[in-house]
């Protein structure tokens, strides 16, 4: 088969490594990719937001199968572009999409299907979002309704957090168009998970769960980013309880959109908290998280291209994934400054040498190659490095083994990933 993945990030380094040890592979590109990615796919200078350069290329190259990334791209309504040029996409739809592109209508879509979720409202109007706040008390969270690139969420403990963040959304416009509508809703708490799942329209199959790790600084703290790293499988999300949240969560998400007349096929993302009431819808996006891809798929034993093509193909039921029992832990070394200022153009050595590390993988993100081939640091989150071993405590000894040989000054990371879990083995 002739595959191409959008996207030029980790998640997507990730799944052009998980692909192209498929025996079904004949060709893999990566549409704009990174150099990193460039070593087991031919990379192509087409934006993930250029649709039309996108299909014209698909179509060209008489390519059999796209598979997106981001959810950029998927909102845009690249699925649609690409069927209609009679190209198969993974992904969904733009109208099955808006479940990440719109929170107030996940937030519908949950109250239609019966999805356990937290309390909610919607504002288009930043007077009365505020009138709300004053009624309500804090703590709130508070949400940007549209695409926010992962930034768009404020968790206020106080009402003067609350009314800033509503400032910020719908006054100033922090977040563009995304903050001409704010979802207002209660605040749980408990461990959040992410639950994946490939879904074909009708039947969704369990990707297995991850816990990212949001925050900036160590102990969960500082400014919320796209994620400094994750593990899976997350202990505290034993076997039984994923099974109930597919069958309580996911599965009335699916029959709810097919109801609709906008069945979802792709990869669903349900973050969830897992509250003393039991687990609770966050959100849904549309698409493999990032870290959590990484690490998801460096468990993955089966061919991860036969299973993208049955989702496609309305031929997921009965279809089987094997996983290793082991954990996997993935660190994001990210440039100085990130989230905020990211500063770029610091060469990064010792990327062979962290590689070398039994079990480890090193999947690029935001990187460049300069004219000498020496790789440099192109944005915020940089490199996930990732490491697959017997137990979790292996799997982070063995991930912080590889980081320490990575040279990189102007760089920095996370040390304590997986923390939680470790502290309860």
């Amino acid at each position: 088969m002739r595959v191409m993945v959008i996207g030029s990030g980790g998640r997507e380094h990730a799944l052009c490594w998980a692909l192209s040890a498929s025996p079904l592979l004949t060709k893999l590109w990566c549409a704009p990719g990174n150099p990193g990615i460039a070593q087991i796919a031919e990379c192509v200078p087409a934006g993930a937001l250029d649709i039309g350069a996108l299909v014209a290329f698909a179509r060209d190259n008489e390519i059999d199968l796209v598979v997106p990334g981001p959810e950029d791209p998927l909102v845009a309504g690249i699925t649609d572009a690409m069927e209609e040029a009679g190209i198969t996409c993974c992904g969904p739809t733009a109208a099955a999409a808006q479940l990440e592109g719109s929170k107030s209508f996940t937030k519908e879509v949950c109250d239609a299907a019966g999805i356990p979720t937290a309390q909610w409202e919607r504002f288009d109007d930043a007077e009365a979002a505020r009138a709300f706040v004053r009624r309500r008390g804090t703590p709130l969270v508070v949400k940007a309704d549209g695409l926010a690139a992962g930034k768009g969420v404020v968790v206020a403990a106080t009402e003067a957090e609350a009314l800033a963040a509503i400032d910020a959304m719908m006054e100033a416009r922090a977040f563009g168009d995304a903050g001409s509508a704010v979802v207002i809703e209660e605040c749980l708490t408990g461990d959040e998970i992410s639950l994946f799942a490939l879904c074909d329209g009708t039947t969704a199959i369990p990707l297995g769960s991850a816990q990212d790790h949001k925050r900036v600084g160590e102990g969960d703290t500082g400014a919320n980013t796209g994620g400094m790293g994750a593990y899976a499988p997350a202990p505290m999300f034993s076997p039984e309880l994923e099974a109930a949240c597919m069958d309580r969560i996911v599965r009335p998400a699916l029959a709810e959109m097919a109801r609709r007349g906008t069945p979802f096929r792709g990869i669903l993302y349900a973050g969830l908290m897992l509250t003393d009431e039991g687990p609770k819808l966050i959100e849904f996006n549309v698409r493999f998280g990032d870290p959590e891809c990484q690490v998801l798929l460096l468990r993955l034993r089966s061919d991860l291209l036969p299973a993208l093509q049955a989702a496609c193909d309305g031929e997921l039921e009965n279809f089987d994934l094997r996983w290793h029992d082991k954990a996997a832990i993935g660190v994001v070394l990210a440039a100085r400054g990130y989230p905020e200022a990211p500063e770029r153009g610091s060469e990064i050595l010792g990327l062979e040498r962290a590689a070398s590390v039994s079990g480890v993988q090193v999947f690029h993100a935001a990187t460049e190659a300069d004219s000498a081939g020496h790789i440099r640091a192109a944005g915020g989150r940089v490199l996930t490095v990732c490491a697959l071993a017997p137990s979790l405590r292996q799997a982070h000894d063995t991930v912080y083994d590889a980081v320490r040989r990575i040279h990189w000054p102007q760089g920095f990371y996370r040390r304590d990933i997986g923390w939680r879990a470790l502290a309860r083995a």
